[in-house]
């Protein structure tokens, strides 16, 4: 995708290279990370799924991946021949610390303006997100921030949470290739920042709060394909920036992180009821909505079938 430069006055952190502490379960992140390991041994990927709803529906964030971490046992993806990115101190520097960066601002900046004119045009007051790189540990507004979470929007203090060693991850470990992938990762997580700007965040917490667990974890599925739509209006919105072949590595990304496939892979079985994000054929199938529409009253998970 031929994506513009960032702009320079986009808001964005960079904790990289400054090493990261845990924090308690109140802080969202620091227990849940310690206990992932033993649930997911225990348990299995549906154990993990239910202490994930957990982490995003009572102070956590939301996330790119259902199921478990990335690593599978709550390990974070390690990055292959080379150390670790330092940290910029300012926008221009922080996105142009390496390639992954420049790709994760690019497609941000590119996001936040396209949301902000749909905003303008709907006659809504819009306001921007952060975007905040990390590098394996780091802090967040919904308590710590740790690569085996992957990519995740934290609502308390609207921040976009990336270490860039997940694009690598998404290409080796998930087949999923190509700079729309990549821009399928961030426009996903902003999709999250839209629901939380619209209300929806709050109003599903609510309902999940009064649901049962299976209820909860189908809440949470709509949530997250509302958020793969959302990155479909995105894609649309510049549409003449894409370039042949993007469609299908954005389908590529949305089937490799389908429930029913990560489940396969770590445990061998699919368990309907543990769904937090949704299968392949529904990511896929919302994402490619949004492309297609381009139109975001088209992405109402809310009302009807999913599927």
């Amino acid at each position: 995708m031929r994506l513009d430069d960032f702009d320079p006055n986009i808001d964005v952190g960079d904790q990289r290279g400054r090493g990261g502490s845990g924090g308690g379960f109140g802080g969202g992140g620091g227990m849940l990370l310690g206990l992932l390991p033993f649930v997911f041994s225990r348990f299995g990927c549906g154990g993990v799924a239910v202490l994930l709803a957990i982490f995003v529906f009572f102070g956590g964030g939301l996330s790119l991946l259902g199921g478990g971490s990335i690593g599978g046992s709550g390990s974070a993806p390690t990055q292959i021949g080379r150390s670790a990115p330092q940290a910029g101190t300012d926008a221009t520097t922080s996105c142009t610390v390496d390639a992954e960066s420049r790709a994760a601002c690019n497609a941000f900046s590119s996001a936040n303006k396209t949301w902000a004119a749909l905003f303008q045009q709907a006659g809504q007051r819009y306001r921007a997100p952060s975007l905040q790189f990390y590098g394996g540990e780091g802090q967040s507004g919904c308590g710590a921030a740790q690569a085996a979470m992957g990519p995740f929007y934290c609502p308390s203090d609207s921040g976009i949470y990336l270490d860039t060693s997940f694009f690598a991850e998404l290409a080796q470990r998930f087949g999923a290739k190509g700079d729309f992938a990549q821009d399928y990762v961030i426009a996903h997580e902003f999709g999250h920042h839209i629901q939380n700007l619209l209300g929806t965040s709050d109003r599903v917490q609510r309902q999940m709060a009064q649901s049962s667990r299976t209820e909860g974890n189908r809440l949470s599925v709509r949530l997250e394909l509302q958020a793969d739509c959302f990155a479909g209006v995105w894609a649309a919105a510049n549409r003449a920036r894409m370039e042949p072949g993007d469609l299908e590595e954005g389908l590529t990304a949305a089937q490799a992180i389908g429930d029913d496939t990560l489940q396969k892979e770590t445990q061998g079985r699919v368990v309907p009821d543990s769904f937090t994000h949704g299968t392949s054929a529904e990511r896929m199938r919302w994402l490619k909505r949004g492309i297609d529409s381009g139109d975001p009253a088209q992405c109402d998970t809310f009302t009807g079938a999913i599927d």
